[in-house]
C-alpha cells in the first residue's frame, strides 16, 4: 500500500506540466495527441482555481469530480453550444490519466482514477462507402496530369491500406517496397505494422511516380506555390489538410450523398474487409488498433449485410 510522501506539495500546474512531458518523451505520444490532453487539463485547472480552494493533488475527492462533471455537462463555448457527450469523456479519460500518473510515477495519494467513471455512450456511428460509390470516387480525377495522378494514387492508396490522413503524409517513395507491395509505417504511440497495397493501388503510385521530373523525398507532394527544393524537398510535403480537401473535393464533384474525408476511407476499407469475410482481429492490425474494442465498432456497420445474407439463404420459398 503507498504512502503519502512529501512530494504532495508540488503544486497542479507543475504536475501537469510533468504529466505531459511524460506523454511526449516517454509515451511517445503525438504533438496533437499532447496538445488535446494539455486543453483538457488546463481546462480542470482553470475550473479547479475559480471553484475550489484546492491546490493539493491528494485533496481531489469524488465530490470535486462531480462537481466538475456537472460543470462540464452545463458548459457552453463561446456560441453557446453546449459539449457533446462524446467530448465530456475526453475532458474525463484525460484526468484519469492524470490521476494515474500521479498514483503510479510519482507516488502521490490521490483519487483512484477507477472510482471515476467514464460517461455512457451511444452506439457510435460510421460512415462508409459502398463499392458503387467507391468506384466513382476513385474514377472521379482526370488523370490527363500529374495532379490528377497524384490525386488518383492518394485515393486508390487511403481505400487499399486503410490508413491514418497523418500516416499518409508522412509517407516517403523509398518506403514503398513495390516487389512485394507493402510498407511500413508508425502509427498512434508509435507502434509499427505492415501496410499491404492492392495491385491497383502499387500501379497507379507507380504510374504517378514515374511522371514525376523532381527527386524529392515525400511520396505526395503539392504543385502550388513556390517550389523549396531544401532538405530533398521537405517543404513540397503534403500537408494533413490538403489530403483532407482532395477526398472532399472529388466526394463532391461525383455527386456522394455524404461528407467524405480520408477516414470515411479508412472506414470503407474496414468494413469491406469485414462484409468479405475478414475477422475482426486481422482487420485490427491492419488498422493499428490498440484494443480489439475500438475495432469493434465496424461489426455494427455490417449487420446490414448479415441481414441480405440472412434474407438470401435462409428459409427460402
Amino acid at each position: 500500500m503507498k504512502t503519502e510522501v512529501s512530494k504532495g506539495h508540488v503544486n497542479l500546474d507543475s504536475l501537469i506540466t510533468e504529466f505531459l512531458e511524460r506523454l511526449e518523451i516517454e509515451k511517445g505520444y503525438s504533438s496533437l495527441t499532447v496538445r488535446a490532453y494539455r486543453h483538457y487539463l488546463k481546462h480542470f485547472y482553470d475550473w479547479l482555481s475559480e471553484n475550489s480552494s484546492i491546490t493539493r493533488p491528494e485533496n481531489i475527492d469524488l465530490e470535486l469530480i462531480r462537481r466538475y462533471r456537472l460543470y462540464l455537462a452545463h458548459f457552453r463555448n463561446r456560441n453557446g453550444v453546449r459539449l457533446k457527450r462524446v467530448s465530456q469523456s475526453y475532458y474525463i479519460v484525460a484526468l484519469r490519466s492524470f490521476l494515474r500518473y500521479l498514483l503510479v510515477q510519482r507516488d502521490i495519494l490521490t483519487l483512484s482514477p477507477d472510482k471515476i467513471e467514464l460517461p455512457k455512450q451511444s452506439a457510435r456511428s460510421v460512415s462508409f462507402l459502398d463499392s458503387e460509390q467507391i468506384e466513382r470516387l476513385l474514377n472521379s480525377p482526370q488523370i490527363s496530369n500529374e495532379i490528377g495522378l497524384r490525386d488518383r494514387a492518394i485515393l486508390e492508396t487511403l481505400f487499399s491500406t486503410g490508413l491514418r490522413v497523418s500516416e499518409l503524409v508522412r509517407l516517403n517513395r523509398d518506403q514503398i517496397d513495390f516487389d512485394r507491395k507493402e510498407f511500413g509505417v508508425k502509427g498512434k504511440g508509435n507502434k509499427l505494422r505492415v501496410v499491404f497495397l492492392s495491385d491497383t493501388a502499387a500501379q497507379w503510385i507507380e504510374r504517378y511516380l514515374q511522371s514525376r521530373r523532381d527527386c524529392f523525398k515525400p511520396l505526395f507532394i503539392r504543385y502550388s506555390g513556390a517550389v523549396d527544393v531544401q532538405k530533398n524537398g521537405e517543404k513540397m510535403r503534403l500537408t494533413a489538410r490538403s489530403i483532407q480537401n482532395i477526398v472532399a473535393k472529388y466526394a463532391k464533384k461525383c455527386g456522394l450523398p455524404i461528407k467524405a474525408s480520408p477516414h470515411t476511407l479508412r472506414h470503407s476499407f474496414a468494413t469491406d474487409l469485414l462484409i468479405n469475410g475478414a475477422d475482426l482481429r486481422s482487420v485490427q492490425e491492419m488498422l493499428g488498433h490498440e484494443s480489439i474494442r475500438t475495432t469493434q465498432v465496424y461489426t455494427h456497420v455490417t449487420d446490414r449485410h448479415l441481414k441480405e445474407v440472412h434474407k438470401a439463404f435462409h428459409n427460402r420459398r
